[in-house]
């Protein structure tokens, strides 16, 4: 079974940069916890963005699916929910490895 990776671009309201990117950080560890999670990490836009970007590995679809009913994801969305300009854009991938294994593939 192919690991799913996730792409899930968070945006901000004017104002809860700070906000938003704290409520991140303090679930990251939790997240890291979970069963299938092979890479959870969070990326600034650079330029005059304010997107913040989770980009996720997990060994599964169904390890993807229990992550979503985790109560990490449960407390971050209860805690990033009045500080979003927008729902969260999230899509989810299968890699398509090419050239050198160790830089060809997240």
């Amino acid at each position: 079974m192919p690991e799913v990776i996730v792409v899930a671009t968070i945006s901000p309201k004017p104002g809860e940069e700070q906000a938003v990117r704290d409520a991140v950080l303090a679930a990251i560890p939790k997240v890291h916890d979970e069963p299938g999670c092979v890479k959870y990490a969070l990326h600034e836009a650079t330029g005059d963005s304010t997107d913040l970007v989770m980009i996720e590995r997990w060994e599964s679809l169904e390890a993807l699916g229990a992550h979503s009913k985790a109560p990490a994801l449960a407390e971050l969305g209860k805690a990033l929910a009045p500080l979003l300009a927008g729902p969260l854009d999230v899509k989810t991938f299968t890699a398509v490895p090419a050239g050198d294994p160790a830089k060809g593939a997240i």
